[in-house]
């Protein structure tokens, strides 16, 4: 798997991480956006099933994160994330052409990405969400927004809920590019940033697979469900999956995961 990497400037100058995976005669195309704290070569695996199925694959590292520009896991305002994805999938689909461009989000990426949607709605042909934060059912970092000075930063423990696989943690928590710490002001601008995505619910209108592990303790799948029933979308599917911890890619079942996705993405073509 050959993977070309460039940097490739946002809205307001900061340089992302950007890679792209680009196989001939694609038929479809997607952009994975992670989540809070990793980095985009933790699809690696997705990458590869996406593209033996003839899908070229496009990643970035969210600001702050990994390989990208911008002070460490901060955002001032959760606008920037998504303006941000906005960034990355005009620049996908300028590279793709006429192929059909989807979007996948992770956990804060698919906050990023159900954002996406809603701020900028029919740019894709179709949505995949991922253990998506799109309410806040599982106070993960108690009642938002936090009453603490502004750059503020907590460790990363989100380690041991990731997945049910012992080697995934290890590796998670051994990963040089994983953020080690997290501000409180991306928490905070999380935290508006569900509060309007609820608030904007109806200017959702893609179609979208909405896809949850029943055991995820990070995000809650009633987060999931929520957004489901609030969407304007005519054509969505929800999917929770019994026993799947949070990153449902990674899981040991996970290759019926991506499958389903992949399905999902043929469908739509």
């Amino acid at each position: 798997m050959s993977t070309m990497e460039i940097t490739i400037q946002s809205f307001d100058g900061t340089q992302l991480y950007f890679c792209k995976n680009v196989v001939s005669n694609a038929k479809a195309a997607v952009v994975i956006v992670h989540g809070l704290c990793e980095h985009a070569g933790r699809y690696d695996y997705v990458t590869e099933k996406l593209n033996k199925r003839g899908v070229s694959v496009y990643r970035f590292d969210h600001r702050g994160h990994a390989r990208s520009e911008g002070q460490r896991t901060f955002y001032r305002d959760f606008h920037q994330i998504i303006d941000d994805v906005n960034v990355i999938v005009e620049k996908a689909l300028q590279e793709s052409g006429d192929i059909p461009l989807f979007v996948i989000g992770h956990s804060m990426g698919g906050f990023a990405t159900s954002a996406f949607g809603t701020k900028y709605p029919g740019k894709v042909k179709g949505i995949i969400l991922s253990g998506a934060l799109t309410r806040y059912n599982t106070k993960v970092a108690g009642e938002l927004p936090l009453d603490l000075p502004l750059g503020t930063y907590f460790p990363n423990e989100l380690g041991s809920g990731v997945c049910s696989d012992p080697e995934v943690v290890s590796a998670y928590n051994n990963d040089p590019l994983v953020e080690k710490q997290i501000s409180v002001d991306l928490f905070n601008s999380l935290g508006y940033g569900v509060a309007w995505l609820k608030e904007h619910a109806k200017q959702f209108v893609d179609p979208v697979l909405v896809l949850h592990g029943a055991n995820d303790g990070l995000v809650s799948e009633q987060d999931s469900r929520d957004f489901y029933g609030d969407i304007a979308s005519t054509d969505k599917t929800l999917k929770i999956y019994a026993h799947l911890m949070h990153e449902i890619f990674n899981e040991p079942t996970r290759d019926e995961v991506i499958e389903e996705a992949i399905t999902w993405i043929e469908k739509h073509i």
